[in-house]
């Protein structure tokens, strides 16, 4: 005699949860728990804000989408006057994350366009990079070597075989094929822990008391 096999029981789905109507007072509080939580941009906020806002349209036929994207508008405008948004803390902030992992300067200006910010704030922020690091897109490179186990920190013994993937690597990162080669071909970690070391000071690159 064959077992009957028990009837799996289907899952129940609760009902989807109608979204509150949207509200200026609601929005703002959706902005201000976002900021709470995440760093952000102006654009980026605006964005997660019509996506709340979009949402519970479908649900309320009524509403006045322009009248709505207004009252975003004026959140937008209220928190950078206030200083909780500051596009440019945030491009300095984000790049300095980025870099810090591995990003090349290219990937890190695509990262930030992303946020809908505006070239000016990302040129900014790259600059401020150039201020922290005397050649960033090495220091980013060496990093994701490091990361990555690429070049000089793989096996000693698979290096032959595996260079043209590195490369391939730091090349699909953003970096220029010069630079990735410098640092795949390099004999030692310790030679590109070198090239990042700042320069000792000279007595003609100090101050007298």
């Amino acid at each position: 005699m064959v077992e009957s096999k028990p009837k799996t029981q289907k899952s129940f789905k609760p009902p989807q949860k109608l979204p509150k109507r949207p509200t200026p007072e609601r929005l703002a509080n959706i902005a201000l728990h976002h900021l709470d939580r995440y760093a952000t941009s102006a654009e980026n906020l605006r964005r997660v804000l019509e996506r709340r806002l979009f949402k519970a349209a479908r649900h309320y036929e009524d509403l006045d989408l322009t009248e709505a994207k207004g009252w975003i508008d004026a959140i937008i405008l209220r928190y950078v006057d206030s200083g909780l948004l500051n596009d440019r803390a945030y491009a300095e902030t984000r790049a300095r994350s980025l870099l810090s992992r591995g990003g090349s300067t290219h990937k890190i200006r695509m990262k930030l366009l992303e946020k809908g910010l505006e070239t000016d704030a990302i040129d900014l922020a790259l600059e401020a990079l150039e201020l922290e690091h005397a050649d960033p897109e090495l220091a980013a490179a060496v990093t994701l070597a490091r990361r990555r186990r690429l070049g000089p920190y793989a096996d000693p013994a698979k290096r032959t075989a595996t260079q043209d993937k590195h490369l391939a690597t730091l090349a699909r990162a953003g970096f220029s094929y010069d630079l990735a080669r410098r640092v795949i071909e390099a004999d030692s970690p310790e030679e590109l822990e070198d090239l990042l070391a700042p320069e000792p000071l000279t007595p003609s690159t100090t101050q007298k008391a």
